[in-house]
């Protein structure tokens, strides 16, 4: 039959996209790992040099700049891991894969992130109680700035990157690297105002309000993490999968319902009922439905898996006794069909 044989023609044509989307997906995980990577190492220079900081000036500023970079490093470790273990293959222990570890990850940061500020707060009450002494200001104002500047340049690429290769990983990462920058610059403007005027309380106030401040990034991780692993609704993504499937079903003359949708962090899964006509012969309707499945994904940047389930337009009503999940308002059906 000619549907058939377009499908058979839009089967090879997919075979040879699939290929090409593969070698897309590996260089994009090649490229996430080495950011990753390199992080890692940024991590580990801007830690030394903010201890030493520390240690030269007895801050409580810098001290809470400090803690949040140990907690940085033990982040990315876990990340770093994440993004090798999100990439290994589907088995029968883990049927659907590793992909979620991307939303343990972040909540695993943003836990990590609100450690950091606990400690921090703890540091400097204390240490305004038992008096603030400091030695070498002006020299560990000057490594904080160093390290601020690199910070904020490693967490912008750190963004664009996870965004560019569809990251949750890396983009979480950066998102820390760039807060962490923003304290930076937030305790290097404290020092200053230590140096210009000799109010030493400047310096503890100025780490209560940096841990106020990465609390809130912690909060939106852990936020993140939750939506993620609960398969949170997207409205804005949800409209564009079903603008696309208006469309593909439209074209092909077939109906649909029951959309369900959710992202790992890398990829998406679409599951979806599609309405043939009764008389459709189940060789023609499994390859329609594999054709618009293959079109479906090239509608994404990202890889997507979708998973379709055919019904009869006529009687599905009839045949399914309880209400089907909402996935798009009414159902749209075959043209042929009553």
């Amino acid at each position: 039959m000619l549907v058939l044989s377009v499908a058979s023609a839009a089967g090879n044509d997919a075979a040879m996209n699939r290929d090409s989307v593969i070698a897309v997906q590996n260089e994009a995980a090649r490229r996430a790992r080495l950011a990753m990577w390199l992080s890692l190492a940024a991590g580990l220079l801007m830690l030394a040099g903010k201890w030493a900081a520390y240690l030269m000036t007895g801050s409580a500023a810098i001290f809470s700049d400090a803690a949040e970079s140990v907690v940085h490093v033990a982040a990315v470790g876990f990340a770093s891991y994440s993004l090798m273990l999100s990439g290994r293959p589907a088995n029968p222990q883990f049927p659907y894969g590793y992909e979620k570890i991307s939303y343990v990850s972040a909540g695993f940061e943003g836990a990590l992130i609100i450690l950091a500020a606990v400690v921090i707060i703890y540091q400097a009450v204390h240490r305004w109680i038992e008096g603030l002494v400091f030695e070498h200001l002006g020299l560990g104002t000057t490594l904080i700035a160093a390290a601020s500047i690199f910070n904020a340049a490693l967490g912008l690429y750190l963004i664009s990157q996870g965004k560019k290769n569809h990251s949750l990983i890396l983009e979480a990462n950066g998102q820390h690297v760039l807060t962490d920058s923003w304290t930076s610059f937030g305790v290097v403007g404290g020092l200053i105002l230590v140096l210009l005027t000799g109010w030493k309380p400047f310096d503890p106030l100025l780490a209560i309000a940096v841990a106020v401040n990465i609390v809130w990034t912690g909060r939106g991780l852990i936020r993140k993490s939750f939506g993620g692993l609960m398969d949170e609704a997207d409205p804005a993504l949800g409209a564009t999968i079903r603008q696309h499937l208006d469309k593909l079903t439209r074209e092909i003359g077939i109906g649909y319902h029951g959309v369900r949708y959710r992202g790992t962090g890398i990829s998406l899964w679409v599951e979806l009922h599609l309405l043939f006509s009764g008389d459709t012969p189940l060789a023609e309707a499994h390859a329609t439905a594999t054709n618009l499945e293959e079109r479906l994904k090239e509608a994404f940047t990202v890889p997507v898996k979708v998973i379709t389930h055919l019904e009869s337009a006529e009687d599905h009503s009839r045949v399914h006794n309880d209400p089907h999940y909402e996935g798009k308002p009414g159902i749209t059906t075959p043209p042929n069909s009553s």
